[in-house]
């Protein structure tokens, strides 16, 4: 079973159409293992929380949100909860108005229903055909899309890169700048500089961001609010509920809603 889910995706890359879609269910705690797809990928879960991560950064992708992946991106995804996979493969001559760039988007209702009929068309669809036309619909659904800030950005400078993933595995840690420069050798000064050559983000800023998505992959598992704010560092519900509404425009407890 593990094996027919890591290569199920090679039939829907060898078709000459220039879309294909498929389903697949992982359970909870599995990873996708390292790949790559030589088309765009957008990647949606009905269930369940997906976590792409990459050299380039890591995704948190909550239910009713999808992630558009470009080609040739060499990712894994890690499930939390049972998670439900919809996924749309599209060539590049297809979708050339389209983002370049990996990100998180919105799923409006219509693409939702698109993405749950695009399973059950089949790989050699016929020109002209219903098949071909509910595709391009959905792909010019997809031209609508919002993205969202659900990207943390990941350095290659092996110290700064010791400090995101300590960062990622400790959400509640308060280290300062200061404090991680001299356990590597170097001034903070350096620590800030290495974070905005590297992520574009200020050390706070990033460390922010990577609490953030922290509480959104556990709240999307139904966890309580109060203990997602202390585990990610938050003196209190309610300054973390702040900081939640200043970068979401929402509360935690209407995210999911």
């Amino acid at each position: 079973m593990e094996s027919d889910r890591r290569t199920r995706h090679l039939d829907f890359h060898a078709t000459a159409r220039p879309m294909a879609a498929m389903e697949i269910d992982y359970p909870d705690g599995s990873s996708t293992g390292r790949h790559a797809h030589p088309r765009a990928q957008l990647l949606y879960a009905i269930a369940g929380v997906m976590i792409v991560r990459s050299a380039a950064g890591i995704w948190v992708v909550p239910p009713n949100r999808a992630v558009w992946l470009a080609p040739h991106l060499d990712h894994d995804v890690f499930m939390r909860g049972d998670v439900k996979i919809r996924t749309v493969f599209v060539s590049e001559d297809a979708a050339p108005n389209l983002p370049r760039a990996s990100c998180v988007i919105t799923v409006s209702p219509l693409l939702r229903e698109l993405l749950t009929a695009a399973i059950k068309v089949p790989l050699d669809y016929a020109p002209g055909s219903r098949d071909e036309h509910l595709l391009l619909l959905l792909l010019d659904e997809l031209r609508q899309w919002e993205t969202l800030p659900l990207h943390l950005p990941m350095p290659a400078e092996p110290r700064l890169r010791r400090i995101c993933e300590a960062l990622t595995a400790n959400p509640d840690d308060r280290s300062t700048a200061e404090t991680w420069g001299l356990s590597l050798g170097v001034t903070a000064k350096t620590i800030h500089r290495l974070f905005q050559r590297e992520t574009g983000l200020s050390f706070a800023q990033w460390r922010q961001q990577a609490r953030l998505l922290k509480a959104l992959e556990r709240l999307a598992l139904g966890e309580r609010i109060i203990d997602v704010a202390f585990d990610c560092g938050y003196a209190s519900q309610s300054a973390f509920t702040a900081m939640f509404r200043r970068h979401f425009g929402i509360p935690p407890s209407a995210f999911y809603k």
